[in-house]
C-alpha cells in the first residue's frame, strides 16, 4: 500500500477490466476432435523428435494420406 502505482483495483474497476481478461488460447476457426489412437512407438518418437507441434503434423500426414488415397464409393 505504500506504492501509489500499485494499488488494488476496486469491485467496480475490476468489473469494467473483466471482459477484456482472456484467459487461454484463442478458440480456432476450425476445431479438432479430440480422441485416443494408439500408435506404433517408432511411429511416435519419430514425430515426437521433430519438436513442438508434432501431433499437428501427424495430422497434416494423415490428411495427405485421405487426399492421395479417397475412399471408393
Amino acid at each position: 500500500m505504500s506504492d501509489p502505482d500499485a494499488m488494488p483495483l476496486t469491485d467496480e474497476e475490476w468489473e469494467a477490466v473483466k471482459p477484456l481478461v482472456r484467459m487461454g488460447r484463442p478458440k480456432a476457426e476450425v476445431t479438432k476432435e479430440r480422441i485416443t489412437i494408439r500408435l506404433s512407438h517408432d511411429v511416435v518418437t519419430q514425430f515426437r523428435a521433430t519438436g513442438e507441434g508434432w501431433q499437428t503434423r501427424i495430422d497434416a500426414a494423415l490428411r495427405q494420406f485421405i487426399t492421395e488415397h479417397p475412399l471408393a464409393r
